[in-house]
Order: C-alpha cells, then sequence, then structure tokens
C-alpha cells in the first residue's frame, strides 16, 4: 500500500500520500554544516546535538531521494550589502549584517547536502521563515503538495518560523525533530515539549523512512 503510513499509522490522521507531501530541508548551507561555518562556531553550544542531527539529516535526505519524495532545498543568500533586508534597528535583519555572516563560500550548500537536478532550490528570501518573500508556498500548491516534512538549523528559529506559517498556510507538517539542532539543548527541549504539537507534529528520521513503505 504505498503512499499510505502503516507502522507508524498512529502519527497521522489520515493517509500520507507520497505524491503529495515534500522533505524541506532548511539551511543546509556551510554557515551550519561545515566545521567552519561561522554562525555555528559563534552560536551552537550543543555540539554534539548539531553533529547527530546533521548525520540523521543525511540518512533523511537518502530515503526521501529512494522514496521519490519532493524535496526542497531552503536557503539564504543575502546580497554582498544586504539591502534585501533594508535598515534594520534590530532582529535578524540587523543581526545578520552586523555578523557579516551568510556571505561568498558559507552560502554555498553544503556538498553532503547537494541538490539533485530535479530538486527545488528556494535563493529568494527575505526572513526566517522559509516562505519569506520565496517562492515556496506556489511550488508546493502548484505541485499539489499538502504534507511537509521540516528538518534543519536552527531549531528555534527558521525551523520554527517555517512550521508556524506551514500551519496559518493550512499544510499538515511534520518536524522530523532527530535532524534538527538549536544552539542548546534547553531551546531544543522547549520547542519539541511546548511549542511543536500547537503547529504539528514530530517524528524521527526512522520513522520518516516508514512513512512511506
Amino acid at each position: 500500500m504505498a503512499g499510505v503510513a502503516l507502522s507508524t499509522s498512529a502519527l497521522y490522521a489520515e493517509p500520507v500520500e507520497q505524491s503529495k507531501s515534500a522533505l524541506v530541508m532548511i539551511e543546509y548551507q556551510n554557515e551550519w554544516v561545515s566545521e567552519e561555518g561561522n554562525l555555528r562556531n559563534l552560536l551552537v553550544e550543543d555540539e554534539e546535538r548539531f553533529k547527530s542531527a546533521i548525520h540523521s539529516s543525511k540518512s533523511l535526505l537518502a530515503a526521501a531521494r529512494k522514496q521519490g519524495i519532493a524535496t526542497i532545498h531552503v536557503t539564504l543568500k543575502p546580497d554582498t550589502h544586504y539591502r534585501i533586508f533594508g535598515d534594520a534597528a534590530f532582529g535578524l535583519r540587523a543581526a545578520i549584517p552586523a555578523a557579516n555572516t551568510w556571505q561568498d563560500d558559507m552560502q554555498a550548500i553544503h556538498a553532503d547536502f547537494a541538490p539533485l537536478p530535479n530538486e527545488h532550490v528556494i535563493t529568494e528570501r527575505t526572513g526566517a521563515s522559509g516562505f519569506a518573500g520565496s517562492n515556496l508556498d506556489s511550488f508546493l500548491r502548484n505541485n499539489g503538495i499538502d504534507t511537509l516534512f521540516l528538518a534543519g538549523f536552527a531549531t528555534h528559529v527558521c525551523v520554527e518560523s517555517t512550521l508556524r506559517e506551514a500551519h496559518d498556510r493550512g499544510y499538515r507538517t511534520f518536524v522530523v525533530t532527530d535532524a534538527t539542532a538549536a544552539f542548546t539543548a534547553a531551546q531544543q527541549i522547549y520547542f519539541e515539549n511546548e511549542v511543536l504539537h500547537h503547529f504539528g507534529r514530530g517524528i524521527s528520521a526512522k520513522q520518516f523512512g516508514e512513512v512511506f513503505e
């Protein structure tokens, strides 16, 4: 029964269809994935969790490709002068230019997660959510996708922002929790225990691999 959740059926209110599902990989760029990443070295305290999330993400991406699930790579690629963020006094739009991040090689998707030719890459993006200023919503609706599986970095910033907006736009959304990481263990725990259930559900990379079997 392809497209129907079997061993993980208790997680789903209705069958999950392969053709209507997408894996959304958020910011698998060198800023986070490379051990030389500026943001990774500046902000991440729970390094072991980050390494574990990257490892789980590799098996997650492999499973999606094996099962023929649409894969979308959400990137952040501001221009050299950060004009896309405007003149902000605080928040990410101010912090990113101040830290001079997301430039040059740090913008590149890490080689371990390089997109295949048939995978969609979001390049125009203006905020924390993967939907902000991008064509993500148009891509999903034009391809009949209503179920999303989110993975990436950082859990409590861009993953959470994408989750909230996906919920409000009407998508059924799951977060592959062991393929995400926050800066600290406390931030990850708070997201999983206090935020996630309001906007979606959490599953593991292993459970994702079983959904469409």
